[in-house]
């Protein structure tokens, strides 16, 4: 039932909505507008470029909305597919989950045709945009609840193809870190479902917490481009850290649900390591402290394992079971079975 008023085989540039139908208690015919953009020229790969998926994760849909104005279709080779804000409800209220239905936008996955306004949303990339695109990059943030050391991420998918090519374009974004991550709050999520389409998708948690610094939105744009260019669909040559007088890319995962560490209690939480920073067995990397009981001693949040402290918690206020950490690995991807 979602309409789209661009035609994605014409070439040239096209901004327009996908419009959702939903109902309320002052619309019975309603429709939820989301911001859509094509550019075509020639033939190549498509990428579909994708953020907002949780509303306030602000990062991706800043640079996406650069790259829609900047780009002109000659600056292309193939087509580009641009949403800038998947969450339009969430992004506007600066929320994780939408308001308009109460959901995770990447917890909704498959979808459903007759759903709820997000249910569909997904439905609709699952049957139609994921089949259109070669390359899937979805960009995320920690939101307001955690803090990441910006990084791209990805899934260890299976050996083969798709997992080399997710490998060669998590490296060009030309973040410090690469990260493999896994799902540790549920399943549905949008990057599975293209694997398991076969896509070539690539993620990113740029940051987090309410403050987007400079560096932040810089790197976010840059590795976005280059990205793009290391597929072959903006024009030229990709950076690499090496001409760009930088260290190696150092590869890190945290696979084990051990390695995500979760508040045992409610209270004020304390981080006590900068992220990217070493930590060793048993380390506290955070403390929790009790504002009804002052006198009380911080209950200690430690590593698991030895690592990097990859992600931390980004409010000061924490509620038993938030995750409050988490502690990477450095490892040899290519190495992995």
């Amino acid at each position: 039932m979602i309409r789209c008023n661009i035609d994605f085989s014409q070439p040239g540039k096209q901004v327009g909505n996908l419009f959702i139908p939903y109902s309320h208690n002052l619309g019975g015919w309603a429709n939820l507008h989301v911001p859509i953009a094509i550019l075509k020229n020639g033939s190549g790969p498509t990428s579909l470029v994708l953020a907002g998926n949780h509303g306030d994760e602000y990062p991706g849909q800043v640079a996406i909305m650069r790259l829609l104005r900047e780009l002109s279709p000659a600056q292309i080779q193939g087509r580009l597919i641009l949403i800038p804000t998947l969450s339009m409800p969430a992004a506007k209220a600066a929320t994780r989950l939408s308001p308009l239905d109460g959901k995770n936008f990447n917890r909704c996955f498959p979808g459903n045709p007759e759903g709820t306004p997000s249910e569909a949303l997904a439905h609709y990339l699952t049957t139609v945009l994921f089949p259109m695109a070669d390359i899937v990059i979805d960009i995320h943030t920690g939101g307001r609840s955690v803090d990441f050391y910006p990084c791209a991420h990805m899934h260890l998918v299976s050996q083969g193809k798709q997992r080399d090519a997710m490998l060669a374009g998590t490296e060009a974004w030309n973040s410090d870190f690469c990260f493999l991550y896994a799902d540790v709050a549920g399943s549905g999520l949008l990057p599975v479902e293209a694997e398991k389409q076969g896509k070539v998708v690539i993620t990113t948690e740029m940051g987090g917490s309410e403050n987007v610094t400079a560096p932040v939105h810089a790197l976010t744009q840059s590795g976005l481009r280059n990205v793009l260019t290391h597929f072959g669909i903006l024009e030229g040559k990709p950076n690499t850290r090496a001409a760009l007088g930088l260290p190696s890319t150092r590869w890190v995962q945290a696979l084990d649900w051990q390695d995500y560490r979760f508040a045992p209690e409610s209270g004020v939480y304390e981080n006590l390591v900068p992220l990217g920073r070493e930590v060793s067995a048993g380390q506290p990397v955070g403390a929790l402290h009790f504002l009804e009981n002052p006198g009380r001693e911080p209950l200690l949040v430690r590593a698991e394992s030895a690592g990097i402290l990859i992600a931390t918690r980004a409010p000061s206020l924490a509620a038993q079971g938030d995750c409050v950490a988490c502690v990477a690995h450095e490892v040899d991807p290519r190495k992995l079975p």
